[in-house]
């Protein structure tokens, strides 16, 4: 199921061009209009969910975190280290309301405070 309002959902029927990165029968991923890092892509089920909250199968995010890796050996961070995240809500700054996973890269990133070493 898509949305028609949903720029994720245009993106994924085709209808917005992207940089595509990614793609398989489940996923697309594709580059940040706006990155925040050198390697800056989305990962977006093809299905609109609104977001992690929005009862998502199981199968849906065992196929978007599958695709992480891939992107990730695409983009050549694999060896390097990359950084995942998803923001789920307004209070998180999820701009668009569809589920997608970022794949962040490219430089050395710092966690905002030195005592924070994962």
């Amino acid at each position: 199921m898509q949305k028609d309002d949903c720029i994720f959902c245009k993106i994924v029927r085709g209808e917005v061009p992207t940089r595509k990165v990614y793609e398989d029968d489940h996923v697309l991923a594709f580059e940040d209009a706006e990155p925040q890092m050198p390697v800056h892509v989305l990962i977006v089920p093809k299905d609109h969910y609104d977001g992690m909250s929005d009862d998502v199968p199981a199968e849906v995010f065992a196929q978007v975190f599958s695709a992480v890796p891939k992107v990730a050996a695409l983009k050549g961070v694999d060896k390097t280290g990359y950084r995942t995240l998803v923001n789920t809500g307004d209070d998180a700054q999820q701009f668009v309301h569809h589920l997608h996973v970022h794949v962040l890269g490219g430089s050395p990133m710092n966690s905002g405070d030195p005592s924070i070493q994962s």
